[in-house]
């Protein structure tokens, strides 16, 4: 029936006006997205059918029928794919993005071990602006050919992750990473804050860097650390950016340290707060579920990485239900899950879920996709501008095809997107109106020199880890 209307809308308009009446001029844009059907992610969850999007300026101007918006709109570019889904682009909500020049370095240990043993070590030797350009770099080019336009970062040398973010043109949350001990870049809490303080003012106001604050975790980071992060943050407005509950033992060793669950001391110090965004959560009590719903921090859920590293599971919606906002992540590349694909995120958040409460109820593909989307944006502070396909919005979008054997046929589009696509399919990703990947190639990257340094920092860590007994 939509397709056709959408032909007897199309007749209709290339009918010539009545006598007397002029034919409606139409509004120049810049760009015109065409999809054989679409999921805007709106308020009401609206399924559609063929649907086009018109972007201006890097705004979207109008989603509707595609003969309404051609009768309306004329591009100077115009994009078709009718064998896909029309999305807004995906929103990761927790990276490490410059470790993925450390993919796979060790793999099959628990958290603490794989930190101590051989991530801290091989960053000690190997983290400078060279690496993280390199690595994010590297990032970059797999998240905009796997559908993600905005991501949320904590890492070192986060000005030099921002120069790859605005390179690659994508949308970025970015926390300069502070411990307790020295970190590249800055060996001190006096050092931490100047070069954030620096990072925040360098970068204040770019229409797709938003700078933040990420201190590591509460048994990284001192009373002191956590509350001169928070004061900086509220200086600027900034986002804050953490870990919290990922493990038993964290928990174990906050509640003997401080005698409350890292939530409640957190509370205690005054770190909670609304532009606090907190990763993993997997030991969240209810009270502190309740406690995170009460200061408006968003929750970050990586299921592939709390999976890998045998964390344990989190109460995702148990913390939806409590009226937490929750993100979906997939953590960095290095060994916690090795890829960047928030479509196999969707897809294992949903059956971890699933089986765990041996319930096929919790955490719907509808449920999913927005945690994914509008919901990861709203995680971020980020809702107003991007998350969902509506007019005024900043035009982040991707096509996902499903014209593919593993996808085919198509019952219900919100499943088929999220447990049977892959990044693979994406043959469109848009951000700020500006195409960055056409479905053949990335636009803003060189992808062989990416690659090429990909390599060339394999051999350089692998040598900086020799007789250390850290390679694995």
């Amino acid at each position: 029936m939509r397709r056709g209307a959408g032909l007897l809308a199309a007749l209709l308009l290339a009918l010539p006006p009545a006598t007397g009446e002029a034919a409606p001029k139409r509004k120049p844009c810049d760009l015109v997205v065409v999809a054989g059907s679409a999921l805007p992610m709106d308020g009401a969850f609206t399924v559609r059918g063929a649907t086009a999007v018109a972007v201006k300026a890097g705004e979207i101007l109008a989603v509707g029928d595609p003969a309404a918006i051609d009768a309306a709109y004329l591009p100077k570019e115009r994009v078709v794919r009718p064998g896909g889904v029309l999305l807004p682009g995906f929103v990761n909500t927790h990276t490490h993005a410059a470790m993925n020049l450390l993919r796979g370095l060790s793999n099959d240990q628990p958290l603490m071990e794989w930190l101590t043993k051989f991530i801290f070590p091989a960053e000690a030797k190997n983290v400078s602006p060279a690496f993280v350009k390199a690595g994010t770099d590297l990032a970059c080019l797999e998240m905009i050919r796997g559908g993600t336009t905005t991501f949320a970062d904590m890492y070192y040398y986060e000005s030099d992750v921002a120069a790859s973010v605005d390179r690659a043109g994508l949308r970025a949350v970015l926390g300069e990473t502070w411990l307790d001990f020295p970190a590249p870049g800055h060996a001190n809490l006096e050092e931490s804050k100047a070069v954030t303080r620096a990072f925040l003012e360098k970068w204040k106001g770019h229409p797709r860097v938003t700078a933040a604050i990420a201190p590591h975790a509460p048994y990284t980071c001192s009373r002191e650390t956590l509350q001169a992060a928070r004061a900086l943050a509220d200086e600027y407005g900034a986002p804050l950016l953490t870990h919290v509950s990922e493990t038993r033992d964290e928990q174990n060793q906050i509640l003997e340290k401080y005698g409350k669950s890292p939530t409640a001391w957190l509370d205690e110090i005054g770190f909670l707060g609304p532009r606090l965004s907190v990763a993993h959560g997997v030991w969240l009590s209810p009270a502190d579920l309740a406690l995170l719903a009460e200061r408006r921090v968003s929750l970050s859920h990586n299921p592939e990485s709390n999976m890998k590293l045998g964390s344990g599971v989190a109460p995702v919606a148990a913390a939806r239900k409590a009226g937490v906002v929750v993100g979906l992540g997939t953590d960095g590349a290095a060994g916690s899950n090795n890829d960047l694909d928030m479509l196999d995120a969707m897809d294992f958040a949903g059956k971890l879920a699933k089986v765990s409460a041996l319930d096929p109820t919790p955490l719907t593909a509808p449920e999913l996709l927005r945690m994914a989307t509008i919901d990861g944006a709203r995680a971020l502070g980020l809702d107003r501008l991007v998350g969902s396909l509506e007019a005024g919005k900043r035009a982040d979008l991707i096509v996902v095809e499903l014209e593919k054997a593993h996808a085919q046929p198509v019952f219900d589009l919100p499943s088929t997107v999220v447990y049977a696509s892959r990044a693979g399919d994406v043959s469109l990703t848009v951000v700020d109106g500006r195409v960055l990947f056409d479905g053949r190639r990335v636009l803003t990257l060189d992808e062989a020199k990416v690659l090429a340094a990909a390599k060339e920092w394999r051999g350089k860590v692998l040598r900086s880890l020799e007789g250390s007994g850290e390679k694995k």
